[in-house]
């Protein structure tokens, strides 16, 4: 059958992205990836060996003008839908506008998360702090009563974890019969599970605000302070950093200013990370409320412990004491876990190997044939269904 995949931009290097180039490469499908903005120099270099047609461009900026232009070019456009079977939203918030003119195909969704000021309480909360002006907050408004609207023409919402199907059904988006967990995976393949454990902590992931990154540099400065054995470690914060974030970026550096064993990779190739992940004692998953986390799986394949924040979906992948450690988002709980963990490598190790098992049941295998199941499913079915009425 022939899929319309539709993700509003494709320029990082993400979770989102991950599974939508996974998802594509391995159906038994034909995928055409639309989009609104795609910079094949700032993403997977893979997606150039797919199709991907680039709409009319939006920008990427997060300003009120910026994401207001966005909102009204996604929501009034129509995908092209010739020959087309079947069209899949990769949905992070503003690709829930597009069921609005997609009637003569039915549509269906993944869901990474439903926009995560309004429907994550952690992230609403701290967005809140900031202090948002009120143009921000009616326009925030607006945006989630046409949000919820949108959410009535999906056919069915497959979801990246119970968190975030949680914030799904919570919010009362669409009807549980329509709702399914399903989580992405990672390619055992390409992570070697039998490397030494060097004396840093790898911190990997997007540097960017929604990562939380500060709650890592902050623990690594108390474990450094109250520990003579961890004279020796170093902490590596790696990943991208896309323009926006390149403010975030600055006050991280400033913020581990003065302590050169805290260091930092920007925009690492993806040898590069895995072999990060190779070398490294443990891994630190700092989010304060990750939708799902595939660079924990990443860590876990990689035969690494991961010390994590004990909430959303770790909490899902990690099992405590047995694969890595759940713990609060407090510098002081992070700091004793990484003390406790270098004090016993032995305990260290083992928790990395169960790590290693854990993750042989998150593989991509599973993920695309159940979505590939569901596509065959809607063969001939081009009525359009309204899932909440």
């Amino acid at each position: 059958m022939n899929v319309a995949a539709y993700h509003p931009w494709v320029y990082l290097k993400g979770g989102a992205e991950r599974t939508l180039l996974e998802l594509i490469r391995r159906s038994r499908h034909r995928w055409t990836l639309f989009t609104n903005h795609y910079d094949p120099e700032g993403t997977f270099p893979e997606f150039r060996d797919i199709q991907v047609i680039e709409l009319r461009r939006v920008s990427v900026k997060r300003s009120l003008v910026h994401v207001g232009a966005a909102v009204l070019q996604v929501m009034l456009q129509q995908i092209p839908t010739q020959n087309i079977d079947a069209v899949m939203v990769s949905s992070e918030g503003l690709g829930n506008l597009v069921p609005f003119r997609c009637r003569r195909v039915p549509v269906f969704c993944f869901c990474h998360t439903p926009l995560k000021v309004v429907y994550d309480p952690f992230t609403r909360a701290r967005y809140s702090a900031q202090s948002p002006s009120l143009a921000m907050r009616l326009a925030i408004d607006l945006y989630t009563r046409v949000d919820r609207w949108g959410w009535r023409y999906y056919r069915r919402v497959f979801c990246n974890s119970r968190e975030v199907a949680s914030r799904v059904l919570n919010a009362h988006l669409i009807h549980p019969d329509f709702v399914e967990v399903l989580y992405p995976g990672v390619d055992l393949h390409q992570f070697d599970p039998q490397g030494p454990q060097e004396a840093f902590f790898l911190l990997p992931g997007r540097i960017a605000r929604t990562k939380n990154i500060e709650l890592g540099i902050d623990a690594f400065l108390q474990f450094k302070r109250n520990n003579h054995a961890a004279k020796a470690f170093k902490l590596v914060i790696a990943g991208m950093v896309d323009q926006k974030s390149q403010p975030y970026l600055r006050q991280m550096q400033q913020r581990a200013q003065g302590c050169s064993d805290i260091h930092f990779v920007i925009s690492p190739s993806d040898d590069e990370l895995r072999d990060l992940y190779r070398r490294c004692f443990a891994s630190l998953f700092t989010a304060l409320n990750e939708d799902w986390g595939i660079v924990v799986l990443e860590a876990m394949a990689s035969g690494k412990p991961v010390i994590a924040v004990n909430r959303g979906g770790p909490t899902e992948s990690i099992v405590h004491g047995e694969t890595g450690l759940l713990c609060p988002a407090e510098p002081s709980a992070f700091a004793l876990e990484m003390a406790d963990l270098i004090a016993d490598p032995v305990r260290a190790l083992a928790m990395g190997q169960g790590g290693r098992q854990r993750a042989v049941t998150f593989t991509w295998e599973p993920f695309v044939r159940r979505i590939d199941d569901y596509v065959d499913s809607l063969a001939g079915k081009t009525d359009l269904t309204i899932a909440v009425r």
